[in-house]
């Protein structure tokens, strides 16, 4: 879908979307959480871990697309029009083994809205479809019978019950909460929920206007072990973990992974041209073996990053002869060799950035680049030390005392107008404490994201002081990660 057909989208949304969802039922099928679900840090790197020795996945589009020869449905479409009336997801799994694939995640409700499982939410599902069939079901069964992990993918953005950027209502995210609560109550053990169309430019909805934490807790309250990740990498770019477990690149829309990226990844590509199925799959040329295997797999699973390649299934709801014969072939060029990637110590960040926006204050700026932009949660702006100083600094002040357990440094690495090499030789994270500055976290050359896990520590002043080459800073966070820790160090 371009950018015309999306405004036309969000407009047809607008019109029909706002009444079809019955409001009643959204407090009914909200979980009652203990807001600030820990999540122990240890643990998470075992399961990241666990997801990358399947180093190869099968990403499963179908949905109302499917049968409209769009990426997007329609949401003012009928739910008739679905009709995989031979729907095979045994074929599927079948030839996801084949390939030497571990797992795979099925689009559960695209970003039209449509649900392959019969909501109660009173969303438009299956059940009022040409196919009156649990979907989700039949493909868990099937992928679990043939041993291997699942996955569900769910989309944020609705255009049928209009949840868009600036629409967003407790009654919406109540909507959103129930939805999954389903998908994680009623299909067993989730290895992954994948998230879209949340915090990225052309869906605009934030964190900030749906909670990111709220769904986080969700998912973690309901099943610890699930991984959640969002297609938030145009966001939040770079080597470095941001509002996810794993990081998603949507290498088809030509996100690339860092090299040497540290953190756990999924890069997330075609067979086929596109997503859904069209009408030209069954003789179009499809990617080639070599190419997913030498150019993409292969490097991949020594970067930290697994490979899910999206096989889009036919309107009888099979893959097209073409496409089985391809994944077969992938799985006799590729045989897994040697160990993955081991992941070393990652942070995870889950809430929100309570620097973001405050008032900021700096030793000297470069011409008009103010302080603020080291505090305005955008990794792409950048702070810049005066010309000819070789030590600088950057301050965010509170109206009250702030608890934080967590800090990340950011420098503006590759961005214009700064270079591609650290400017820092060293760095202080410093607190206020009793009319002088305290140090509570130090490092040397960030490459460009550098973490720091702290006790959890009470301030109302936080600074970053820094030697080096003119340096500058991409942002200044500081965080209060939900986990286990040690009493709150004053300052």
């Amino acid at each position: 879908m371009n950018r015309r057909d999306f405004a036309k989208a969000l407009a047809l949304a607008g019109a029909v979307g706002g009444g079809l969802w019955p409001m009643k039922h959204a407090f009914a099928q909200a979980p009652t959480l203990h807001k600030g679900v820990a999540v122990d840090p240890a643990k998470l790197r075992d399961l990241q871990q666990a997801f990358l020795d399947l180093r190869f996945g099968m990403f499963i589009h179908l949905n109302m697309a499917t049968f409209e020869e769009r990426e997007w449905g329609d949401p003012t479409l009928s739910p008739m029009l679905f009709n995989p009336r031979h729907l095979d997801p045994t074929q599927w799994a079948k030839a996801a083994k084949s390939a030497g694939m571990g797992y795979a995640c099925l689009t559960t409700k695209h970003h039209d809205g449509f649900c392959l499982w019969p909501t109660k939410t009173g969303s438009a599902n299956v059940m009022q479809s040409s196919y009156p069939h649990d979907v989700v079901r039949a493909y868990v069964d099937a992928f679990r019978k043939a041993g291997l992990k699942v996955c569900l993918y769910f989309s944020i953005l609705d255009l049928r019950q209009d949840i868009r950027a600036r629409t967003v209502t407790l009654e919406k995210v109540a909507l959103i909460k129930a939805q999954i609560t389903e998908l994680l109550t009623s299909y067993g053990p989730l290895t992954a929920l994948i998230l879209d169309g949340w915090n990225a430019s052309w869906s605009r909805i934030s964190y900030a206007e749906l909670p990111y934490r709220e769904i986080y807790d969700v998912v973690k309250s309901l099943q610890p072990d699930c991984l959640l990740t969002d297609h938030n990498a145009g966001s939040y770019p770079g080597p470095a973990l941001y509002y996810t477990d794993i990081k998603q690149y949507e290498q088809h829309a030509g996100q690339k992974i860092p090299p040497g990226s540290p953190v756990p990844s999924q890069s997330g590509t075609t067979l086929q041209s596109d997503w859904f199925w069209k009408t030209s799959y069954p003789t179009s040329e499809l990617a080639s073996a070599s190419t997913i295997v030498e150019d993409w797999l292969k490097p991949f699973n020594q970067n930290h990053c697994n490979l899910i390649l999206n096989v889009a299934p036919n309107r009888d709801g099979r893959f097209d002869d073409n496409a089985v014969a391809r994944l077969a072939e992938i799985g006799r060029l590729w045989k897994p060799e040697g160990s993955v990637a081991t992941i070393d110590r990652q942070v995870t960040i889950t809430t929100p950035n309570l620097a973001a926006g405050r008032p900021a204050w700096a030793s000297a700026s470069d011409e008009a680049v103010g302080p603020d932009l080291a505090f305005d949660d955008n990794p792409r702006t950048f702070w810049l030390a005066d010309r000819g100083k070789d030590e600088a600094w950057v301050e965010v002040r509170f109206d009250a005392p702030v608890v934080f357990n967590t800090v990340s440094v950011v420098e503006p690495l590759h961005e214009d107008g700064y270079g591609d090499t650290s400017r820092i030789a060293a760095y202080k994270v410093q607190a206020w404490r009793d009319g002088a500055w305290t140090d509570i976290a130090s490092g040397g050359t960030p490459s460009a994201y550098q973490f720091h896990e702290l006790p959890p520590t009470r301030a109302q002043r936080v600074r970053i002081w820094m030697r080096g080459r003119q340096p500058g800073l991409s942002e200044l966070g500081l965080y209060d990660e939900p986990r286990s820790g040690s009493p709150i160090a004053h300052a």
